[in-house]
């Protein structure tokens, strides 16, 4: 069985020098056109889900169709993680549904519309850290919120992102202070605020260091040079996307994400993990609408699926190749999560420091 937690995964990154990129999962298709790019790629793979997602599918179905594909690819590593869980509830749900990790989003409050403080997050995500650890479960944590550099606001997805306009040194993350929250958390892999933002919206312009501050990421890795670094909102939103979402009907005004180069300049300074939902999206629903300006008479689920699910397998291959992924997926044994507590435990190799 090729479950496996994150921490080994963006361990084997960092030892090798790669990025991972992380992909969320909405239904079947999403997940066969990832898997199918894993497979090409031989790549080791992040699921992720958030808690729409999982209400969306439902627990007990989400669950099954993350361990299908683990039954499916088996000499595949597959970690399956919870993406900003707003409690230790939440967090501990997906984890008795098997993810083998989950995120501890402290940096909103538990309704993940309003900035919490420090202290808040650091209890909360410590306490996830503890009990997930006890269980072999990787934890990722965030400091500083996700929101805009141009405007000050956030772009809520899925239910998740500030409300209203936000002091923008809210929307950098301080390294001293991320320095203190791993310390006071013991998490391995930190999300990090650098003007990235959810959804299609990101920049009104290709960004540049004023709008997007990888300077910021590449100053916390100085600080933290064994942490796992995550760039959350980071898809890319492809011109050519956007323009077939636009030919076959859609009305997306020209938008600028995270350019590929920059998620790469990233990953050469600490960052493991690229978290990437929008562009698989854009992929889906921009292939669905093509067929059925091509097809108007079709009523074919499955003929309307298959080309999505290719353009998705086609943007995840060139992910896990220019993140440098592609070909280690022979190289990682899997722990069990059970070693992995072990190792947790005091005593053990991942124990606490504090």
């Amino acid at each position: 069985m090729a479950l496996t937690s994150l921490r080994q995964l963006l361990d084997h990154a960092a030892e090798n020098g790669y990025g991972m990129p992380a992909f969320n999962i909405t239904n079947l298709e999403t997940l066969q056109g990832v898997m199918q790019a894993a497979e090409a790629t031989r790549s080791p793979v992040i699921l992720q889900a958030s808690q729409s997602a999982r209400k969306y599918c439902d627990d007990i179905f989400i669950k099954h169709l993350f361990f299908a594909a683990i039954e499916r690819y088996p000499h595949i590593p597959i970690c399956v993680h919870q993406d900003h869980g707003s409690s230790l509830a939440v967090c501990t749900a997906a984890m008795d549904l098997g993810f083998s990790s989950v995120m501890m989003d402290g940096s909103l409050g538990e309704d993940q519309k309003s900035p919490s403080t420090y202290e808040y997050n650091a209890q909360v995500t410590r306490a996830t850290s503890d009990a997930a650890h006890a269980r072999g479960v990787s934890v990722e944590g965030e400091i500083g919120v996700l929101g805009s550099l141009e405007t000050g606001t956030g772009e809520k997805e899925d239910g998740h992102g500030i409300e209203g306009t936000v002091d923008k040194a809210l929307l950098l993350t301080d390294p001293a202070v991320a320095a203190r929250f791993v310390l006071d958390t013991n998490v391995h892999a930190l999300a990090v605020a650098v003007g990235t933002s959810h959804g299609a919206y990101k920049f009104t312009r290709r960004p540049t260091g004023d709008i997007l501050a990888m300077d910021v990421i590449e100053a916390i890795h100085r600080q933290l040079p064994n942490t796992h670094l995550v760039m959350h909102g980071a898809s890319t939103i492809p011109e050519d996307l956007q323009q077939l979402i636009n030919d076959n009907g859609g009305s997306i005004p020209t938008t600028f994400g995270v350019p590929l180069e920059e998620a790469q300049r990233g990953i050469r300074s600490g960052v493991r993990k690229i978290n990437i939902d929008t562009d698989i999206r854009m992929a889906m629903t921009g292939s669905m609408r093509k067929y059925f300006k091509e097809n108007p008479s079709s009523f074919d689920v499955r003929a309307l699926n298959k080309p999505g699910i290719a353009r998705v397998k086609a943007l995840c291959a060139e992910r896990f190749e220019r993140f440098g992924s592609a070909g280690h997926a022979d190289k990682i044994v899997p722990i069990p999560l059970a070693d992995m507590a072990r190792r947790y435990a005091p005593g053990g190799s991942l124990a606490a420091k504090s």
